[in-house]
This record gives structure tokens, sequence and C-alpha cells, in this order.
């Protein structure tokens, strides 16, 4: 019984100053309409910005006018397909080096790249499977990127047509409507 006191002491006076005090003044603005409509409502721009983001990296960002993401893009991207390179070039070696080991294959021992010539061959079958496996997640970190690149198109496009006006204003003044609850917060805002 006396946290239910508590509370309601310590909640009323914070649930007046939040919401009578904000409520009570705020002011809203008549909505004026005009005959003519200024702001002319382009159709689907965030759908041709992610297909053409989709048919080629950094189209989407061109077709949105941020030219300054297209390099961002790229550099995105460039990173799993590098690393896909090096790991397909790694497992090409483990591979030929792992399968001459095992068929005992004496003729080609001397292809084997250098630095795998000294290693066992479940040392090769291992690395050959941990390169395989880089590989893979080389190409689903390519796709993750490509799939950022079109919804960043995506977002960008829908907030093309967003209106921000300098319009917009937020003023917070001390209020006393009623002493009897005490002092609180007025919040208005106008756009």
């Amino acid at each position: 019984m006396v946290t239910c006191t508590y509370i309601r002491n310590f909640l009323t006076p914070i649930f007046f100053v939040v919401f009578c005090t904000t409520t009570g003044t705020t002011q809203i603005k008549p909505e004026i309409k005009s005959s003519t409509d200024t702001v002319k409502k382009v159709k689907s721009i965030a759908a041709k910005a992610a297909l053409r983001s989709a048919i080629l990296p950094g189209l989407g960002q061109a077709y949105n006018k941020k030219y300054w993401k297209i390099p961002l893009v790229y550099g995105a991207l460039a990173i799993p397909i590098s690393t896909f390179r090096y790991n397909s070039d790694w497992y090409d070696k483990t591979r030929f080096a792992y399968s001459v080991r095992v068929t005992n294959d004496t003729a080609n021992f001397k292809n084997i790249a250098r630095e795998l010539q000294p290693i066992s061959t479940e040392a090769l079958r291992t690395y050959r499977n941990s390169f395989r496996k880089n590989m893979d997640f080389s190409v689903l970190g390519l796709l993750l990127m490509w799939g950022l690149n079109i919804v960043d198109a995506t977002v960008d496009g829908h907030l093309r047509t967003f209106n921000i006006s300098d319009d917009i204003s937020m003023s917070i003044q001390p209020s006393s409507r009623n002493l009897q609850y005490g002092l609180g917060l007025s919040a208005t805002l106008n756009f």
C-alpha cells in the first residue's frame, strides 16, 4: 500500500506536467489549400532507382544524383571480389597440390607451389576446404554489398521527394497554467 501511494504521488505530477501542459498550449495552424499544387508528385522514383542499382551498382545513386556515393559503392563491392579472387587462386593451388599428393603423381610434384610443398596431405586438405569456404563467404559478402547498394538507392529515392522546408521550428517554454499542480513545460511545433 505504501508503494501504491508513493507511485501515485510521484507519477501524478509528472503526468500533468507532460500531458496537460503540452497539449493545452500547442498551436495548430489551419491548413491553407491553394488552387494549384506546387509540389510535383513523381511516381516511383525509389522503384526506378532500385531497379537501376540492381542492374548496375551505382546507377541508382547516379539516378538519385548522389554521385559521391558511387565510389563508395564500388569500393564496398571491390572488397568481396578481391577476397574471392585471392581465395580462388589459393583454392586452385591447394586443390592441385592435394590431388598430386593423394594420387602420388611424382611427375607433377615439381608443379606444386613452393609454399605448399613442405605441407602434409591432411593440412593441404584442410587449407583447400578453408579456401573453398572463404570463397563462399566472399560470394555472400558480394551479394550483401549489392543488396545494401539497392537499399541505399531505394531510401535515397524515397527521401528525394521528401519536403524539407525552412519553416520547421519547435519552442519549449515554462508553463504555469494551473498553480495547483505546479509548473510545467509547454512545447510548440510549427511546420
